[in-house]
């Protein structure tokens, strides 16, 4: 069992005021059948009676399907919730305002994300130099689809999008979605608000990979056979899972499409992408670049994919003149470096006091 993104130590630091840290490790309240409804048991095994705690616990609306289910006993957790929904995925519930917090600094991560990417490529490239056996493997299967997230910047995908929608991302693409041509893969699918995408992978081993997710009964494409020689799917949780496990943080599959947004970002701006436009209309140019990459709406990528310090250049005059040569790094291409030198100096002009503040 994961022990989730609650149990990661370096998490305690990232709770915001009135909020406290906790863990799915420590005793909680489980919940039990009852007629139509729950009972509720604290950890003592006593049954929980209080109205504000029980309507609190109703607000998280926790599927009846999920097991297994973890209920925090602190309403000021940052975690209030873990359960296993019915395909044994382990699924989380957090705090409002955590979220609204983790929302607020995801730009802020983009540096440290940058530092746990190598580790997260090399975990990746591992599994993937494994021998493909029988049974595939859920190690295998789940660092081709983050090798994938990698490449493509393509959603991780949504089960409730899919099924409701006809919307899909990497987790939830069906075989029909995906012809497989020697080493190369075309994947062809509706998006999330039906964008089509066509994307095209030019990758020996992936498309192995895939070509043998596409043998195995059933309606999703990626999934390997468990010990009990049943097919197991994987979805957007256990992708998460992993990439917490092989970063040693707590990053997600929407960090990639933050991260690439940006680095294409600066990309674009750097190459003159709307050079010769005013303001608003070389901002507009480049994020219609994003945009294209992305699978999004020109708003959207302002909103959620492109960093603001890239946003605020893209207004201004050009790139700053000082900033230094990127130094070599394993695990990051070139203009990732670019990206990670153009945030340093950012972050340094943000601390410095303002001209003529005094201590």
């Amino acid at each position: 069992m994961s022990t989730g993104p609650g149990s990661l130590p370096e998490l305690r630091d990232a709770v915001p005021r009135g909020l406290i840290y906790v863990s799915d490790r420590a005793p909680g309240i489980s919940r039990r059948r009852n007629g139509k409804g729950y009972v509720y048991r604290l950890p003592d095994g006593g049954r929980l009676a209080d109205d504000h705690e029980l309507q609190r616990i109703r607000s998280l609306a926790i599927p009846p399907a999920y097991t297994q289910v973890w209920i925090c006993t602190e309403a000021r957790g940052h975690l209030q919730a873990t359960g296993r929904d019915a395909r044994g995925r382990k699924q989380y519930r957090y705090h409002p305002d955590w979220r609204t917090a983790r929302d607020a600094t995801k730009y802020d991560r983009l540096l440290d994300f940058a530092a746990a990417l190598p580790r997260i490529r090399a975990q990746v490239e591992r599994d993937l130099a494994a021998p493909i056996g029988p049974g595939l493997g859920r190690a295998l299967v789940l660092a081709t689809i983050v090798r994938l997230l990698d490449t493509t910047m393509l959603r991780i995908g949504n089960d409730e999008y899919a099924r409701q929608n006809g919307s899909y991302g990497l987790t939830t693409l069906q075989p029909r979605h995906v012809r497989v041509d020697g080493t190369r893969l075309q994947l062809r699918f509706r998006g999330k608000s039906g964008v089509l995408r066509e994307v095209a992978v030019d990758d020996a081993r992936v498309a192995r990979i895939v070509a043998r997710c596409q043998a195995l009964p059933g309606q999703e494409l990626f999934g390997y056979l468990a010990d009990d020689g049943q097919v197991q799917t994987v979805g957007s949780a256990d992708v998460n899972d992993y990439l917490r496990h092989a970063s040693g943080g707590d990053y997600t599959a929407k960090d990639f499409r933050t991260w690439h947004g940006s680095v294409h970002a600066l990309e674009l701006l750097r190459a003159g992408v709307g050079a010769e436009a005013p303001g608003r209309s070389r901002a507009k140019a480049v994020l219609e670049g994003v945009a294209l990459r992305l699978g999004n709406t020109v708003a959207v990528c302002r909103k959620a994919y492109v960093h603001p310090q890239v946003l605020e250049l893209l207004t201004g005059d050009g790139l700053p003149a000082d900033a230094p040569p990127p130094a070599r790094r394993a695990g990051l291409s070139l203009a990732e470096r670019r990206f990670v030198a153009f945030l340093g100096i950012g972050r340094k002009l943000h601390k410095q006091p303002a001209r003529g503040a005094t201590s």
